[in-house]
């Protein structure tokens, strides 16, 4: 889901709100109540959630980085070989 920012007009507040992409935008600031809210052009910014997402990261103890254990056995050695 993707993270917007919005920004009121009025009062200046400004916020993150975690939306589906299909949601309507927001309107009412929650700050000072009026239907200033305006979503700003932002870097794209998302939370990736389940089972699976976050093969490399997030990981403790001797599971840290399962993708780039494999890669080190096989690299070449100095002489161009494989080991």
């Amino acid at each position: 889901m993707p993270i917007y920012e919005y920004e009121c007009k009025a009062c200046g507040h400004r916020l993150e709100k975690l939306q589906k992409v299909s949601a309507a935008p927001l309107t009412d600031c929650p700050s000072c109540e009026a239907a200033e809210l305006s979503r700003l052009v932002s870097a794209a910014g998302f939370r990736l959630a389940g089972g699976g997402w976050y093969e490399t990261d997030f990981k403790s103890g001797s599971k840290k980085n399962l993708a780039g254990d494999g890669a080190a056995s096989k690299a070449p050695s100095k002489d161009g070989a494989a080991a």
